[in-house]
This record gives structure tokens, C-alpha cells and sequence, in this order.
């Protein structure tokens, strides 16, 4: 994954910060002199000439505390320039020694000495500093964003991920969406430490607040190669492929068509083959005349449904079982009648299935195709089972959440 680098100002606010405060502290001229030499070539960026004035600063003999210290200020700021990360650092340590250094200044050198140490690709370097400008309060997303790459680069990607989380969360309290390319990051360093747990959980932020087809074809695709999934949820994962725009393959149309068919939810069936028809994917090829026998198949039970449709409503509410209530009434919601449907459905609920798990899916799903979001989401929360319904409930209600 391709990683980029957000411009960093901490050399340039480092520099004016030093070099403007050297001269506040008094010094004897042959200290002072090398030492205002070095202030002007910084502002002109030579930063290795500047850090030679600072040698001839040091070279004076019998240099009392006030002038150490000035000289390790102009010192640091030179070598943060210059990409001398060690001479940065130590100059910075002489200077936290002190205890002279103030917050600010000491914030400004830690996030210089993390982008120094970075830029020269010592990613250990900056994870040190990166972690001790935090440790110190510092707030800087730019920071966060070295010591996360750094550590994701140097290979810690549990520490990468941990800080990532961090910045996900904080981003959600405070109301804004994660930002894509850290989530990618996320699911990235994730994938990398084997954690399915936390891979999942990364591409389900995505496709809450990215919903693209990539993130769904991913996340529907391990779901159903979860060990405890059940075949029989096949539909339901067909369905919340086709509505997020994951369905693609001639393949899926049609075994998403059959298992519709034999669901007996034949609207759904007509909707979902006339969408691949129509999407160019069915009807095309090889497989052209196949398709086309399908369709014909799925219009021809459709008017069989219709016409024994009283029948068939006379029966199910004579049924001991609300199941083939449940069934008739999602085929109204897919048909276009979404009141006298959902109204079935409760009906076969209150009656009782085998699986009231998947019922209750069900309804979920029929009152989103309704339109009655508020509805759908807080049935999808009543939704449990370890056979991977629950898991399947909760992709179903993040795409409501974006619906």
C-alpha cells in the first residue's frame, strides 16, 4: 500500500522559534558571531554550513551553561535541517537536561525530530520520538499519522493498528467520518498480523462511511466462508450483494434467481434477473440461451403465483406454521404491496416459525425494500443466532445506515 507523507512544518517553525531566541541569552562575541552566521544560513536553507558555524560556536573554550545551551538550540535546528537525525537528538536531550526548555519549544523539537528521522527512513528513530512528543501532550495529527506509517513500515503493524483505532474512534466521537485511506491502513496492517476480528472490523467501517463495491464483494465473501455459516442464508447474502452493487457475475444472477424461485419470492426473482439483463451481465455469451430459458421460467411460475394466489393465502393462514405467511407476504413487499405484505409477515411471526431468527431477517429486510428504515434497523438488532444470522443482520443494517 502506497503511503504518503503530509508536508511537515515542523523544521521551518523550529528554525524561527530557535533561531530568533538565541540572542535573548548572553554570550561573548566570538560565540555569538559563528552563532548569528549559523541563525542567517538556516533562514537561507544551508543547513550543513549553518551546523559548521555551530561547530566554531562549540570550539570556544570555557563556555558557561547560558552559552551551551544557546548553541545546542541553534544546534538542533541545524541539524533538523540538515536531515541529521543523531546530532538532532542529542542536542535535544542536552537541552531537556536542563530543564530550561520550555513546552512549546520541546513539542516543536520532538515533531521535528520525528519528521527528520523519518525522511532518512530511520523508522525506530521515529517511533521513539513520535511516541514521546505524545507522551509529552502533544496533539499533532501530523505526528500520529509518522508514528503510525513508521510503525506499519518497521513492520510493528499491532502497533499500527492500535494506533489507528485510536484515531478512528476520536474521529467518530467526534462526529467525522474516518478518513478512507486510514482505514485501508487499518485493514492493511490487520490482514498482515493474520486478525480476521480485526480485519472485518476495519472493512466494516468502510463500507459504512465508503460503501464501495470492492469493501462489500470482500466482506460478504469471508461472511460466507465463515465455518459456522449456513448454506441456507444464501438468499439473504445474494440479496444484500445485489443491493449494494456487488453483484457482477452471470453466475450469482442466476443462483441468486434459482434460490429466490424455490423461496417462492418469484417478484424478487423477475426484479433480480431483469437487473442483470439490464446491467448487460445475463443475456449475453455462451450461456445467452440459458439465461433467457430462466427468465422465461421465472415470468411463467410468476403467473401461476398470481393466479393461485388465494388459494395459496388460504392455506397458509390454515398453516400450524406462520413460515408460508412469511414467504407470501415478502413476495407482496418485492410485488410493490408493502403494507398488506409486512402485514402477513407479522402475522407469521406471531404464529411462530422453526427458525425465528431468520424471520425476523426477513421482516428486516422486506421493511428496507418498504422503505421504513427506522423499522428495518431496529428489527436487524433483534436478529441473533451463532449460525451467522446475527453477522449477517449487522452487514444488512450498516447498508440501511447509509440507505
Amino acid at each position: 500500500m502506497a503511503i504518503k507523507l503530509k508536508p511537515l512544518v515542523a523544521v521551518t517553525l523550529l528554525t524561527a522559534a530557535l533561531t530568533s531566541g538565541y540572542a535573548q541569552d548572553a554570550v561573548r562575541p566570538d560565540i555569538g558571531k559563528p552563532l548569528q552566521a549559523a541563525g542567517e544560513l538556516i533562514k537561507a536553507g544551508k543547513y550543513k554550513e549553518a551546523l559548521a558555524k555551530v561547530r566554531d560556536a562549540d570550539a570556544v573554550p570555557n563556555k558557561n551553561a547560558s552559552e551551551s545551551y544557546t548553541i545546542e538550540r541553534m544546534r538542533i535546528a541545524a541539524a533538523s535541517g540538515a536531515g541529521d537525525a543523531d546530532t538532532a537528538g542529542k542536542s535535544f536531550e542536552a537541552l531537556a537536561a536542563t530543564g530550561k526548555l520550555a513546552q512549546a519549544d520541546k513539542l516543536r523539537m520532538l515533531e521535528s525530530l520525528a519528521g527528520t528521522a523519518y525522511r532518512a527512513k530511520d523508522y525506530a528513530k521515529t517511533m521513539q520520538w513520535g511516541q514521546r512528543y505524545f507522551k509529552e501532550g502533544g496533539t499533532s495529527g501530523t505526528v500520529r499519522t509518522l508514528l503510525i506509517q513508521s510503525q506499519y513500515l518497521g513492520g510493528d503493524f499491532a502497533g499500527a493498528a492500535r494506533e489507528l483505532q485510536v484515531e478512528i474512534t476520536a474521529s467518530e466521537k467526534a462526529g467525522q467520518a474516518p478518513a478512507e485511506d486510514r482505514l485501508k491502513l487499518l485493514a492493511n496492517a490487520t490482514q498482515r498480523m493474520n486478525d480476521t476480528n480485526a480485519y472485518v472490523w476495519a472493512v466494516e467501517k468502510l463500507v459504512t462511511y465508503y460503501p464501495q463495491k470492492q469493501y462489500w464483494t470482500d466482506l460478504l465473501g469471508r461472511l460466507q466462508r465463515k465455518p459456522n455459516f449456513s448454506d441456507r442464508l444464501a438468499l439473504d447474502t445474494y440479496r444484500l450483494s445485489l443491493a449494494t452493487g456487488a453483484t457482477s457475475a452471470a453466475a450469482d444472477y442466476m443462483e441468486m434467481v434459482q434460490l429466490a424461485v424455490q423461496a417462492g419470492s418469484l417478484n424478487e426473482a423477475q426484479q433480480a434477473m431483469d437487473k442483470g439483463f439490464a446491467a448487460g451481465v445475463l443475456g449475453v455469451g455462451p450461456e445467452a440461451e440459458r439465461h433467457k430459458r430462466l427468465k422465461d421460467l421465472v415470468a411463467k411460475r410468476l403467473a401461476e403465483s398470481k393466479a393461485g394466489q388465494a388459494q395459496a393465502l388460504t392455506d397458509a393462514k390454515a398453516a400450524k406454521d406462520g413460515g408460508e405467511l412469511l414467504a407470501i407476504g415478502m413476495d407482496q413487499v418485492y410485488g410493490g404491496q408493502a403494507k398488506a405484505g409486512l402485514e402477513l409477515m407479522q402475522q407469521g411471526i406471531a404464529k411462530g416459525t422453526k427458525r425465528p431468527d431468520d424471520a425476523k431477517l426477513h421482516l428486516a429486510i422486506a421493511q428496507l425494500v418498504a422503505g421504513d428504515h427506522a423499522k428495518s434497523a431496529a428489527t436487524f438488532r433483534t436478529v441473533q443466532g451463532n449460525d451467522g444470522t446475527a453477522d449477517l443482520a449487522r452487514l444488512w443494517a450498516l447498508y440501511a445506515r447509509k440507505k
